[in-house]
């Protein structure tokens, strides 16, 4: 309702018009999946941002040696570059991760209702012009599918123990 609300605000009494051969379920999925893929774009363009600093610092630090851990205590020392270079890897699988949850996401869920309507719409025009290459196969499944999500937040909190793991040392 606060899409409607806002959308009428924006565009006027167009906006009435916004559930023609679609449903609150259709529109609720469509405006995840949009916001979702561009927060796992945003993602990897900061991951990837700081991959690059790690290799730039692994490239000014290439001699330097510290102390490596082992379950928090000293052990043998390591070159602090190959520390670097170890979170440039585990980076690395959550750009893909990301990039193969962003292929999922990125599925276009509005679809021919299961029922007979007197609104034909284009799917191809529409997933077009929302930026969307694939189309959803089942009307059903696209608006109750919140797999894309969970896949999301698995990834997320592997980054994000990465990230923990880089920041304790």
């Amino acid at each position: 309702m606060h899409i409607e609300s806002r959308l009428f605000e924006i565009a006027g009494k167009v906006a009435q018009k916004l559930h023609t051969a679609r449903s609150r379920n259709d529109q609720v999925t469509l405006d995840v999946r949009m916001y979702l893929r561009d927060a796992l774009s945003d993602l990897q363009r900061r991951l990837g941002g700081l991959q690059r600093v790690l290799i730039e610092l692994a490239k000014t630090h290439i001699d330097v040696l510290v102390p490596g851990y082992t379950h928090l205590q000293r052990a043998q020392p390591i070159l602090l570059a190959h520390h670097f270079m170890a979170y440039v890897e585990m980076f690395q699988r959550d750009m893909e991760r990301m990039s193969e949850c962003r292929m999922r996401t990125n599925v276009m869920p509005l679809a021919a209702p299961p029922w007979p309507h007197h609104f034909p719409i284009d799917r191809g025009y529409v997933a077009e012009l929302l930026e969307f290459p694939t189309l959803s196969a089942n009307s059903l499944d696209a608006v109750s599918d919140r797999d894309f999500i969970i896949e999301f937040l698995s990834a997320a909190s592997l980054c994000m123990m990465h990230l923990s793991r880089m920041s304790e040392r």
